[in-house]
């Protein structure tokens, strides 16, 4: 197939990317290689698919309404994978504006351009934030995911409902992944996993939010991209028992799903930093902070759709995930 996919250089789009092309797909990557995180490291992800004969980069914002109408004309994709996003719960406190031209103008371009060039599978990334202010565990895509607790949840739960318009008016497949808590080689220097290393390695101190009481569905960033692939593969349908008498939020009338992917096995905080301490061989200095605005004490997902409907649950342990990801930091940063 020929497929899109947005955010190519970060660090699911560019895992994705590897995979597409290892089985053959013709991959065209978008990313405007922002500055939110450290650029080099996008250019070293790239840097691993860029020479490969089926892949081409297109340097491009979202936002970029001409541009975005015109790639699709051109193209013809079969499928798009829309993984470009301001991403972040606390830097959304600082930079609302990112995350309405992102989320949801560059989202609606992407829309747009799959409703005007017949694309045959829209599939997106959504964020375990949008349950906010949910506390029945685990999180189940037939949840009401009304209460957000940060304009980067609210925005995530923006593009589910866009979407759904669309499938509902223009017959447009559209899929949402609600990753939870992503990690693994190549990751994002703003999540946990790769602050705590880069800190714990310099010797200096670990924040540590919710004085430790906070637990994460840590989800390695292979099942991750197995869970995209499979539901890339299998276009969304109407579900033909969904009633608006008892709407169900996870299916419709219309050809939309949404997925949770997320380990099933939630972990806390502290044990994280305990396999971390053992695989670096250093232990942590921790500062205990309270929460942050924004945040949520715990993430667990029902996998239980995922599962019925493509096959797959994720299951990478959390011993396994972080001794490679440690491989690999220590190899790339060369310490």
């Amino acid at each position: 197939m020929k497929v899109l996919v947005t955010g190519a250089a970060g660090f699911i789009g560019f895992h994705l990317c590897q995979r597409l092309l290892e089985r053959g797909d013709e991959v065209v990557g978008l990313d405007n290689l922002n500055d939110y995180y450290d650029v080099s490291l996008k250019h070293a992800r790239l840097a691993q698919i860029e020479n490969q004969p089926n892949f081409r980069l297109v340097k491009m914002d979202l936002v970029d309404r001409e541009g975005i109408a015109d790639l699709f004309r051109i193209e013809s994709f079969d499928r798009v994978v829309n993984l470009a996003a301001q991403a972040g719960v606390r830097y959304s406190l600082l930079n609302p504006h990112a995350y309405v031209d992102s989320n949801l103008q560059g989202f609606m371009n992407i829309l747009e351009g799959c409703r005007h060039s017949q694309v045959g599978h829209l599939v997106y990334a959504s964020s375990s934030s949008v349950y906010g202010a949910n506390t029945s565990m685990p999180f189940s895509v037939h949840d009401n995911v009304d209460h957000p607790l940060s304009l980067y949840a609210a925005s995530k739960k923006a593009n589910e409902l866009m979407a759904h318009t669309y499938s509902h008016l223009y017959g447009l497949p559209t899929t949402g992944l609600r990753f939870f808590t992503v990690y693994g080689p190549w990751g994002r220097p703003d999540m946990a996993l790769f602050l705590f290393t880069r800190a714990i390695l310099a010797g200096e101190p670990i924040d540590v939010f919710n004085y430790g009481e906070m637990r994460r569905d840590f989800t390695y960033i292979d099942d991750i991209v197995e869970g995209v692939v499979r539901t890339l593969d299998h276009p969304a349908t109407s579900n033909a028992q969904w009633s608006g008498v008892t709407p169900d939020p996870g299916t419709s009338a219309a050809p939309y799903r949404l997925y949770n992917i997320g380990n099933n096995n939630p972990v806390e905080l502290m044990y994280l930093i305990e396999v971390l301490e053992s695989n670096l061989g250093i232990k942590a200095e921790k500062n205990m902070l309270p929460m942050q605005p924004g945040d949520v004490p715990s993430t667990y997902a029902d996998v239980d759709a995922l599962t019925a409907d493509v096959g797959f649950k994720p299951a990478t342990p959390i011993e396994v995930g972080v001794e490679r990801f440690v491989g690999w930091y220590r190899c790339f940063y060369q310490v």
